[in-house]
């Protein structure tokens, strides 16, 4: 072979090195999957229970560009559990892709042990703990059985439902036109008087009391009917 032909085939070896070098590095796909997996690891970290992540394929046919920062983010109002999709975005360069992601959450929760009426108040004997995947279930399931005992529920259900806060409510510890004690205090002085509730009102929920004046007063249902007002 001649000088020249070797001259020109180490040329063009040269050429497509820089080429090559030139070319931006591409985005690794596991660093996008690990991400994601974080995020749903610290956003599920104060659920009860056994967290487990499943992180979804990034799409192998994108191209992105490499990223020295990367940041996972949700729509608001999307959930953390369950079937759920995470956002991971690059500043510089710029660009946003979407991440598909199963977050199981396996946890005791309370269900009834046997058919509840409606108004009923729930003891200790009508409920069971159950243990089962909190993802699949609504929101506001119960995972004490201190958060149900005393209360009673919204609608009848059947033995085996799992209970929801907001199919529960409390007992009231003030009824409507019941007559209260309004009591109020500060820095060395304390009051109290006399009025009439204008609706129910559970242990520590909001209340509404007319005065004997007339005046209408908001305040904070106690046992014993007794109604705390701020001033």
């Amino acid at each position: 072979m001649t000088r020249s032909f070797f001259s020109a085939l180490l040329l063009s070896f040269m050429t497509l090195a820089t080429a090559q070098a030139q070319q931006p590095a591409h985005q690794d796909a596991a660093a996008i999957r690990k991400v994601v997996e974080q995020f749903l690891q610290t956003q599920t970290a104060a659920l009860p229970g056994k967290v487990t992540v499943t992180v979804g394929q990034v799409d192998s046919r994108m191209n992105l560009a490499a990223c020295p920062d990367l940041q996972a983010f949700q729509q608001p109002g999307a959930r953390a559990w369950g079937k759920t999709t995470v956002g991971v975005r690059c500043t510089a360069p710029a660009w946003t892709v979407f991440v598909q992601a199963q977050v199981s959450v396996v946890a005791e929760y309370v269900a009834a042990a046997a058919p509840l009426a409606q108004g009923q108040e729930i003891d200790p004997s009508q409920l069971v703990m159950v243990k089962g995947d909190l993802a699949g279930l609504p929101n506001g399931i119960v995972t004490d059985m201190a958060q149900a005992v005393g209360r009673s529920p919204t609608v009848s259900l059947p033995a085996g439902t799992p209970l929801r806060m907001d199919n529960l409510k409390t007992k009231p510890v003030v009824l409507q036109n019941q007559t209260v004690r309004v009591v109020s205090g500060g820095a060395g002085f304390s009051v109290s008087a006399e009025g009439k509730a204008l609706t129910n009102a559970g242990a520590g929920q909001v209340v509404k009391v007319r005065t004997p004046s007339g005046t209408i007063l908001s305040g904070t249902a106690r046992e014993g009917g007794i109604v705390d007002v701020a001033f």
